[in-house]
This record gives C-alpha cells, structure tokens and sequence, in this order.
C-alpha cells in the first residue's frame, strides 16, 4: 500500500509540472520580486528628485528639449526664454508665465521635465486653452511634484469634468500650493461640489474666484465647506451678482462660524442694504476673523449706514472696510459719523461716494475725535473749499492718521503734510 502511495504522488507531481510547463509555455504571466538591493524606495525616489532639481536651467532647457522631442511639439519658445532669463536659487524659479499659450496634452506632457526639476512661485495657465487629458495631467504633476505656490487657471472655459478632479485632488492634497486664482470660470454645479469637497481639508490661504457665476446654490455649497475651513485667509468674489437676500444670508452665517478668514472681498456685487445688514449681523459675532472687507460698487445707500452705524460699536476685529462707489452721500456721512469715533476701523475708503462739503465737514468732526484711524480715502468726490478746510483744521488735532487720499484740490491749503494728493489707493493690507 505504501509503495502504490508512492507512485501516486510521483505520478501527481509530475503532472502538476507537466501542467505548470503547459502554463508557461501560452504565456501566463508570474510575479518576482527582484533582490532588495534593487528595489525601488520612496526614499531613493525623493533623492532622485532632489539631484533633478539640482540641475542648471541650461541642464532643464536641454532636459525640456529632449521632452518635446519624444512628444513630438515644438518647444515653446516663451519656455526656453523664460528659462534662459531666469535665475534659480535653490532649484526655484519666480515665474512660468504660459498665458495665453495653447497647451493640447502632447505640449503639457513635455512640460514634466520642466517641473519636475524646478519650483515656481507662480504658475499662470491663464487663457491657455488648455485640453481636458492634458490639463489633468498637467494638474497631476504639479501635485507630484510639488511645482508652484501660486496658480493662476482663469479664463480656461473649456475645463471639464476630468480636469476638474484633477484640480479638486490638487487643491486638496498640495502641501505648497498656498493661492489659486479661478476667474472668469463658470464654477456651477461639479466643479462647484469638487471646489467645496476640497475646501473642506485644504491648505490653500487665499482664494480668487471673480466672475465665477457663484450666485445661488454655488456660494452655498461654496460656504458651507468654508464653514469649516481653518487654512484660507482671504477670499476674493468680486463681480459675482452676489444678492441682498440669500447670498448675503449665507455669507452672514460664514462670518458667524469662519474664525480664520481675515479678507472678504465682495466688490462689485449687488449686496445693496440689506445685504449689508446681514453681513453686520454676522461681524457682531467676531472676536477674531475679516479684518479686511471690501464691498465697492455694492448699491449701498444711505439706509445701509443706520445698519453699520449698529454694528460699528462692536466691532472689535474688522480694520479696513471700502464702502466707495457707493451712493451713501451727506447723509450717510452723518448716521455714521459718531459710530466711526469707537470702532476697531484702521482704514475707511469712501472714494467716489457721492460726498460734498456737508459730509466732509461730518468726517472732519470724526477726524478730530479719532485716536486711531489710519487712512481715509475722499477721491473722486465733489469736495470744495468748505470741506478742506474742515478737513485742515481736523488734521491739526488728530495724530494717528497717516494718510489722507484726495484728488488734487483746486484751491490750495494746507494739510500739515498729511494730505496725500497723488491720488494713491487706499491700503487694503494690515
């Protein structure tokens, strides 16, 4: 019995051998593993990529040409200027500046040498053109390779869903990735969701989405991550059609729970009084947040200033707000003349608020109570010689302001050299 055991699994082994010869002999694939020594690591990768981004722009210039050239395209000429012009420190570059530049996937395919040799500080993709495979790729090295802290992907309108991933995983996962212009870019419906989805975990701190279509259900899923957002630190949406009724409802409720957020930037907008008066609800609640809102071009009228008038004396955070290009008038001067004495505003712009002497004359009476306002912009406003006198005569008084931004006067006086009429802007930076 023991013996025909035997032959049993002698015959059994040699068939499962014979089976295995059959198997090989069709090609059946097999998995190996290579000796340790020859095993790729991480850590081997990251030193590869430390000896690539040790290369001389002229070493990236061939390395780039030699791309194009298993591409086939035709290196971009404004690539190897920039290249041959610029000056790496470290292995960064200042600029790639592609705008306007028609990038299909081959030419974004050969920029890989490119970036994985080098750091940007900023990227611009503006009007590029940029084809929906080769813009995800080209969003996919950027992340890989860590390639820019500032992107610039306005005016692309041809973005779709892939590349819109594509962006969302960079957005998401970049550890040097800190500003992101979006402009010009209807950010509706999947790309709003992605937006938001990757807003939630982000490390962006400043964002750009002007003329982005965001009105509606877009801010909302927009504010509804950002609720929660503890990286960005100013946001940028201007000329947005934002509302009075629930855009400023939802932007109201992101001042209330948003701590990190310290620029709103709402210019050109359509926010109008009662929009103001949410978003001062909102502000009431900070004890750290905006510190910078701009809301130029709004239609705020004089009836807005009896709802900031409220909300100034509370305020304990906010220090620069730009009301210009609003119609706020005499009027509005005087409901928020007294406010403005106890508030935390370091610099107030009221350029082109249809304001005459009799409003100048009310903010000379603030200047003379005021122990820290900083700056004040009168520009472009029917400013004569009863309201500059009001205005010398304040600045005699006040010591903490540094700057007064006027048009060039007509008739002269003197401001005790703290009158700026070289019409410079007002400083939106703290």
């Amino acid at each position: 019995m023991s013996h025909c055991s035997d032959n049993e699994e002698q015959s059994d082994d040699g068939a499962e051998r014979a089976r295995n010869q059959k198997k090989r002999s069709k090609g059946e694939k097999r998995v190996s593993f290579p000796p340790d020594g020859q095993i790729v690591s991480g850590f081997a990768e990251h030193r590869d990529r430390e000896a690539e981004s040790s290369l001389t722009l002229t070493e990236v210039m061939e390395a780039y040409e030699q791309s194009c050239s298993r591409h086939q395209v035709q290196p971009r000429e404004q690539v190897l200027q920039q290249l041959q012009q610029g000056v790496c420190v470290g292995g960064g570059v200042k600029c790639l500046d592609l705008k306007g530049e028609r990038l299909d996937q081959r030419s974004c395919e050969a920029l890989e040498a490119v970036l994985k040799s080098l750091h940007f500080d900023f990227i611009n993709l503006q009007a590029a053109q940029l084809e929906e495979n080769g813009a995800a790729s080209l969003l996919d090295m950027m992340l890989y390779y860590e390639s820019t802290t500032h992107l610039d992907i306005s005016d692309n309108s041809s973005m779709g869903t892939l590349c819109w991933r594509a962006l969302a995983h960079l957005i998401k996962q970049s550890v040097r990735l800190s500003r992101l212009d979006l402009c010009n870019v209807a950010v509706v419906d999947y790309p709003a969701q992605s937006l938001s989805k990757a807003l939630l975990t982000s490390r962006l701190t400043e964002l750009h989405l002007h003329n982005a279509q965001l009105s509606g259900v877009p801010l909302y899923t927009l504010v509804s991550a950002l609720k929660w957002n503890r990286a960005l630190q100013q946001l940028h949406l201007t000329n947005n059609l934002l509302n009075s009724y629930q855009d400023a409802l939802h932007l109201g409720d992101l001042l209330r729970y948003n701590t990190t957020l310290h620029t709103l930037e709402l210019s050109s907008n359509a926010v109008a009084d009662d929009g103001l008066e949410e978003l001062c609800d909102g502000l009431r609640w900070q004890t750290a947040g905006v510190r910078v809102l701009l809301l130029r071009n709004n239609q705020i009228t004089a009836r807005g200033m009896l709802h900031l008038a409220k909300a100034l004396p509370l305020l304990r955070v906010l220090q620069v707000l730009d009301l210009g290009e609003n119609l706020l008038g005499n009027e509005g001067m005087q409901v928020i003349r007294e406010p403005l004495m106890n508030c935390s505003l370091l610099q107030l712009g009221l350029a082109q608020a249809s304001i005459t002497c009799e409003g100048a004359v009310a903010l000379a009476e603030f200047l003379a109570e005021s122990r820290q306002i900083q700056r004040l912009d009168l520009r472009h406003n029917e400013l004569k010689a009863g309201g500059l006198m009001a205005l010398c005569l304040a600045l005699r008084i006040n010591s903490s302001l540094e700057g007064l931004d006027l048009d060039p006067p007509q008739e002269q006086c003197d401001m005790n050299d703290k009158c700026d009429t070289s019409a410079s802007s007002l400083h939106t930076a703290v």
